[in-house]
């Protein structure tokens, strides 16, 4: 299994960010869109939808506490080191729901991220008439445990594929999400962008 070529993308990720009303404690949680390397669709579903429910690949995060600066119409958060899981999400077992998101790592665990350094993001406002504010972070991650696993007939192992992680870019929405789930006072939704990290780049 050939790692994928430095520099170049190993992934897109959709997800949401969480907020918890009780301590104030982020988590981040969603699904590959696509990582490359792994042939085969990366959905179950014969018609072809894209959507949580029907992701093969989800991730989440464990909890975090985010600080706070603000620079004029600039907004900074900077998040500590932390964690982040793979989970294969097997035929027939419970399918993840953003609604409830303990569902995100209710499948089988092949990888754990780390982020190699603090994480720092920012927030730019809009103008007044367009309420439209653009929000922004990067961080580079290593693996530090993967299992094997198979996937469309396939056998895989993140280690290989990614041997020195990841370096992604991630933009969130506008606007925090209406309703959010019990438990939590916020949820913003994300996209996210990856490329692989050439050797000794990583620690």
């Amino acid at each position: 299994m050939a790692p994928v070529i430095p520099a170049s993308v190993a992934w897109y990720v959709t997800g949401r960010f969480y907020l918890a009303s009780k301590d104030s404690m982020l988590q981040d949680l969603g699904y590959f869109i696509h990582l490359e390397g792994l042939h085969g669709p990366l959905f179950e579903d014969p018609s072809g939808k894209v959507a949580e429910s029907t992701a093969r690949l989800t991730f989440r995060s464990t909890p975090f506490k985010s600080v706070t600066l603000d620079n004029g119409g600039l907004s900074l958060s900077v998040d500590p080191v932390g964690d982040f899981t793979v989970y294969l999400n097997e035929q027939g077992a419970k399918r993840p729901h953003f609604d409830d998101p303990e569902s995100f790592s209710a499948g089988r665990p092949i990888a754990t991220f780390r982020r190699a350094s603090v994480v720092v993001g920012g927030a730019f406002d809009g103008p007044a008439s367009s309420g439209r504010s653009l929000s922004l972070n990067v961080f580079t991650a290593r693996i530090v445990w993967s299992t094997a696993f198979e996937l469309n007939g396939a056998r895989y192992d993140l280690k290989d594929l990614l041997p020195h992680g990841i370096t992604q870019w991630g933009e969130c929405g506008p606007s925090a999400l209406a309703n959010p789930p019990q438990g939590f006072s916020k949820v913003v939704p994300f996209v996210g962008s990856a490329v692989a990290v050439a050797p000794g780049l990583s620690r």
